[in-house]
């Protein structure tokens, strides 16, 4: 079995850094039939996804990981990855806190995005 906590661990590393500087670079880390549900709303295959990342609303972001937890999620290889953090968007001054959820799966010796689940987590009222 693969080092799945490292290659969790260098995937968030590589996809933040990608996302914050130049998000249609993303594009390689997903295909057809990846799914992206961005805050409820469901987007599939690779130019759509990155399509509506690089059409949000803001430019300038950064994100920080607080937490990640990975494990090993079938048979083939595949590797589920949470992340939880917050991110600074333009220069709004308060970080706004987000869970993040990948399904990775292994294609040509490397990963690529299956499912990616993305929501803003607000304050309980």
């Amino acid at each position: 079995m693969a080092d799945f906590q490292a290659i969790a661990k260098q995937f968030v590393d590589f996809y933040y850094q990608t996302f914050d500087q130049a998000r249609p670079e993303l594009a390689p880390l997903y295909r057809d039939e990846s799914m992206l549900t961005f805050e409820n709303s469901p987007t599939q295959g690779s130019a759509g996804i990155i399509e509506k990342l690089v059409g949000l609303p803001f430019q300038k972001v950064e994100h920080r990981v607080d937490t990640l937890d990975a494990q090993p999620s079938n048979p083939n290889g595949g590797i589920l990855v949470i992340v939880t953090g917050a991110l600074l968007v333009e220069e709004e001054k308060r970080p706004m806190s987000y869970v993040q959820t990948f399904q990775l799966l292994p294609s040509d010796g490397s990963y690529y995005i299956f499912n990616d689940v993305f929501r803003l987590v607000y304050a309980a009222q």
